[in-house]
């Protein structure tokens, strides 16, 4: 199908599942590692926050967090100064994984540019910032 939107769709399935086969030892799914990923930059963020950088629907958001706790990745404390916020930090279960799991996804990443040449997975890594630069301006 000659459809943008489309062909992104199943590439983003395609790592999903790239990512889902080499992450399911190290105890994360593909649609936590993001916010791992924002975790690990900066812990003890609040949901909104988290929200802000994931860019995911609130309900989407709230049932993966609630996983994430189920799982031991994370651990919600009351925020200091905002009695309707809980801040979010990893577990050090999470912690220790950091580096695998980083290791995986680029594993998985470079998996799906199987037979590029460094120049090509470069230029589509520009067309790609390019193609979600546009998206958010819609």
């Amino acid at each position: 199908m000659d459809s943008g939107a489309y062909l992104a769709s199943q590439l983003a399935k395609g790592f999903a599942r790239s990512l889902h086969q080499r992450a399911a030892g190290l105890g994360f799914s593909p649609g936590q590692f993001p916010i791992l990923l924002e975790l690990w930059a900066e812990d003890g963020l609040t949901q909104k926050q988290l929200l802000e950088r994931v860019d995911i629907e609130q309900a989407t958001m709230a049932n993966t967090l609630s996983r994430m706790v189920r799982d031991g990745l994370i651990e919600r404390r009351p925020h200091p100064t905002d009695k309707r916020a809980q801040l979010i930090f990893l577990t050090e279960k999470a912690r220790a994984m950091e580096t695998k799991a980083i290791d995986t996804a680029r594993e998985a990443d470079l998996a799906l540019f199987k037979g590029f040449r460094a120049f090509e997975r470069e230029l589509m890594f520009e067309y790609i910032r390019r193609l979600i630069n546009n998206a958010k301006a819609l």
